[in-house]
């Protein structure tokens, strides 16, 4: 059982549902984002279908006449893949297969699939792995788990049904890959248990410039890209602050609105390294109409996976570019101190520094400490 993936020349539908009090604003902007999330994926967007109900359809997530207006806009734009921006259960999934007979991807399969193609280490490796696992076994429908055997001869015990025996060496798998991502959870805390420099952890929206600014400070040459989720790899390089201090300073994998909770889980052992940092960078993109957003999204990820509590400065980056005015104008609620920067052309990176440095001398224990000791985590 695999994910699915894509071939060369796949024209993709969008189709949204908008529903309860959502508000149209941030609906269209998750769409536009989907359509840079299947960019990414190498897809071809061919136009787009958006619904508003009360509730979302139980069985199809659509209502049954607007399945037809999907089927129709597919044969007239030629779409071979429909993209649906709503998360889908197992029974919406498997009807709207059956009904529509075309290939059907939600947003969590779109962004498991960018970061399948994506993951470039081992750990990366196995904890996309692990994510697209358990994103299978909970797709398949429970009404389908109704057939029981029999005790008997070679067989399994009552209460195990074909269903059951069909998807265990996908649950050993599973659980050899749990057990692999814990070794190297033990490993990483190891590393973190003596360091000689603070570490400085770059968080923040997908796409928000994070991998730029850790090349501005420490002229590197991390991979850089205007596609959504171009660092999945945690990249540590060293920075000089000045005054005869340096940090290490780790860019991350970015966030972006329904981040799937599979990959948060998997990806834990990467997004430790926020929660164990000394001082996080968020960076949000200050052009983006909706930056104030972007924050809120990167501010609740921060605190699911443990590190709402480590000290952060809030950066507002692509301070350069004209639409960026209102941002930094007003000033997002979640950043009235945001440091404004261009990661691009340099501008305001002494001033982050020094913010970085006023911070760490007030939170960091390690350069508390007399010169020579090193701090244990």
């Amino acid at each position: 059982m695999q994910m699915h993936t894509t071939s060369v020349t796949e024209r993709a539908l969008l189709v949204q549902v908008i529903h309860g009090r959502r508000d149209p604003a941030e609906a269209a902007d998750s769409l536009e984002e989907l359509a840079r999330l299947a960019d990414t994926a190498g897809m071809v967007v061919a136009g787009q279908m958006t619904q508003r109900r009360p509730r979302p359809d139980g069985g199809y997530l659509l209502g049954r006449g607007k399945v037809e207006d999907v089927r129709a806009a597919c044969e007239a734009k030629q779409a071979n893949l429909l993209l649906f921006d709503n998360e889908l259960n197992a029974i919406q999934a498997h009807n709207l297969r059956k009904t529509l007979t075309v290939p059907i991807l939600d947003r969590t399969e779109v962004i498991l699939q960018i970061f399948a193609r994506r993951a470039r280490t081992a750990a990366a490796q196995v904890q996309v792995e692990l994510a697209q696992l358990e994103f299978l076994l909970s797709r398949i429908p429970e009404a389908a788990a109704q057939q029981r055997f029999k005790g008997g001869t070679s067989m399994r015990g009552p209460g195990e049904s074909h269903l059951q025996l069909r998807n265990e060496p996908m649950r050993r798998r599973i659980r050899d890959l749990r057990k692999r991502l814990d070794e190297i959870n033990a490993q990483q805390s190891r590393q973190h248990v003596k360091r000689q420099w603070p570490v400085v952890c770059l968080t923040g929206y997908t796409n928000a410039g994070k991998s730029t600014l850790l090349n501005r400070l420490a002229g590197g040459d991390a991979y850089v890209d205007d596609r959504l989720f171009a660092t999945l790899d945690t990249k540590t390089r060293m920075v000089s602050l000045g005054t005869g201090r340096r940090i290490l300073l780790t860019d991350t994998v970015g966030f972006i609105r329904h981040l799937p909770h599979a990959l948060v889980a998997s990806f834990r052992s990467t997004l430790d390294v926020a929660a164990q940092a000394d001082l996080l960078l968020v960076v949000a993109d200050a052009s983006h109409p909706r930056v104030q957003d972007h924050l809120m999204v990167s501010l609740e990820t921060l605190r699911e996976i443990g590190a709402g509590d480590v000290p952060r400065l809030l950066v507002l980056n692509k301070c350069d570019r004209g639409d960026a005015s209102q941002a930094l104008l007003h000033g997002p609620e979640q950043a009235p101190q945001a440091i404004p920067v261009s990661a691009l052309t340099g501008h305001g990176l002494e001033m982050l520094k020094q913010a970085m440095l006023d911070e760490l001398r007030r939170s960091c224990p390690l350069w508390q400490l007399p010169p020579g000791e090193t701090a244990r985590r």
